[in-house]
């Protein structure tokens, strides 16, 4: 084969496999679609719904409308730190974010002010199960902690 043909040929090839494999990965109308099953991080948590919606009223994504709060823990070169977590759900989406800082010391007390204060533009709006977050607002550490007490929220929310 001539190097054009065979460019040619196996681009043809890759893209018939490629529309294949994204054709498998669509849910077919006998099938539902997999849920993810929330898993649980050791944290201490409470559940209270918001005034003007109730604990009992289900999201279409399998989650209860309501605010619902977890403290989550993460490791600084200071030692343990905890954040507290407060999420309102509304039809699985997060309406609102609240973060209760808990610092032990000068450095921990300017990075979760960080986070507390750039959180809200990461998460509000978006699905309950979208939510991990890496770095917000300069802070990184912060995040674990976020994120294990988020974990918490999904098992009380079910």
């Amino acid at each position: 084969m001539q190097p054009t043909l065979r460019k040619t040929v196996f681009a043809g090839i890759a893209g018939l496999s490629l529309a294949g494999t994204v054709a498998g990965c669509a849910p077919s109308a006998q099938q539902p679609a997999a849920q993810e099953t929330p898993s649980s991080a050791s944290s201490s948590a409470s559940e209270t719904a918001t005034p003007g919606s109730s604990a009992l009223a289900t999201s279409g994504a399998g989650y209860k409308d309501g605010t619902y709060s977890a403290d989550g823990t993460y490791k600084s070169p200071n030692g343990t730190e905890t954040v507290g977590v407060q999420l309102t759900l509304a039809n699985g989406t997060v309406s609102a974010v609240e973060i209760t800082e808990h610092p032990s010391n000068p450095n921990t007390r300017k990075f979760q002010g960080q986070f507390a204060g750039g959180i809200a533009a990461q998460v509000v709006g978006k699905s309950l199960d979208e939510i991990k977050v890496s770095k917000v607002a300069g802070s990184s550490l912060t995040s674990g902690g976020f994120n294990q007490a988020v974990e918490e929220i999904k098992s009380q929310a079910v």
